[in-house]
């Protein structure tokens, strides 16, 4: 829609034209209830002007035309919020089996990792036609990924990990933008997204010198670390089995229940004090400031590597 004209980018993901219909109609429909006051204030304000010998009547009122004037725009305004209610849960909810790509801002630049391992900076090449999810954290300020074609967009913040997923449909190099104001670089701060045909992806992939995945890197980094003199395999270790941990629900000392996503146990490895699991004392040294976010990010990977595959899935790296 619009591929021509210069003011409208490219619709090049799933989530872009429905974004644009929505859009459309809110300028559409603000368009023309302008224009329809406008006027109506206009020929009102010509037939009822002050003349010599003529004045205005009091109308006392119609339920029917209050009912109306209420209802109508009432049911305008839901279906506008069902509307966007609906595309803002589909966006904010990657589909399962989405290929998952690890993303770090910093003043000025975005590093993307692969679960393959391929590392990339300001530039991400992805395959046409499949769901891709980015999980995303910041060195040092608030950054903000944006793709204008794909019409998404998603803040970056340190400290903690947010989400975005899109489905690209159209092979080409799209614009990558910080979309929040990050320090005096901050324009330089752009990068380029790659769509590739599903051959030439892979292609691309497996192309360059051979590198270990990102799930095999953060098991180095857990082993040189220590974790598994505590965290072992079995019900004999002094820190809790992460076999299978990730996603599931987590009973906490002090009596909450938390899901083990990837925040959980970036949290838990930084910061161990604060989710400490019942049953286990609290001995975990804390690795903030120790690691890396590009490490942190192996970690992370390595952990969730270890939940049993899906049946049919590809096998993972063996703890």
């Amino acid at each position: 829609m619009f591929d021509n004209f210069p003011l409208w980018p490219t619709a090049a993901s799933s989530h872009a034209v429905t974004e644009d219909w929505v859009y459309i109609f809110l300028v559409v429909l603000s368009a023309v209830m302008s224009l329809l006051i406008f006027l109506t204030i206009v020929v009102f304000g010509m037939k009822y002007r002050r003349r010599h010998g003529r004045e205005a009547q009091q109308i006392e009122g119609s339920t029917i035309l209050e009912v109306a004037w209420t209802v109508a725009p009432l049911g305008v305004f839901l279906g506008i919020f069902a509307w966007g209610a609906v595309l803002y849960f589909d966006e904010r909810t990657p589909p399962a089996g989405a290929a998952e790509i690890y993303v770090v801002g910093k003043q000025w630049m975005w590093k993307l990792q692969h679960m393959e391992g391929v590392r990339e900076i300001n530039q991400l090449h992805i395959p046409v036609d499949r769901d891709i999810k980015l999980i995303m954290t910041s060195q040092d300020v608030i950054h903000s990924f944006f793709i204008p074609e794909f019409r998404v967009k998603q803040d970056v913040l340190p400290g903690r990990y947010t989400t975005l997923w899109f489905h690209a449909t159209k092979p080409g190099i799209y614009h990558l933008f910080c979309a929040q104001f990050c320090g005096t670089q901050h324009s330089g701060m752009i990068g380029e997204v790659v769509v590739m045909n599903a051959s030439e992806y892979q292609a691309w992939l497996t192309g360059g010198a051979p590198v270990g995945s990102l799930a095999q890197d953060g098991q180095t980094m857990f082993l040189q670390l220590g974790c598994q003199t505590c965290h072992r395999f079995d019900v004999q270790g002094r820190g809790p089995n992460l076999v299978g941990i990730f996603g599931k629900p987590v009973q906490l000392e002090d009596g909450r229940v938390v899901t083990a996503d990837e925040n959980y146990i970036r949290q838990h490895i930084l910061t161990p004090g604060r989710t400490i699991v019942s049953g286990f004392r609290n001995i975990m040294p804390s690795w903030q400031g120790q690691i890396t976010e590009e490490q942190l990010n192996s970690l992370v990977a390595y952990i969730k590597s270890l939940n049993p595959p899906p049946a049919g899935a590809a096998g993972v790296p063996n703890p």
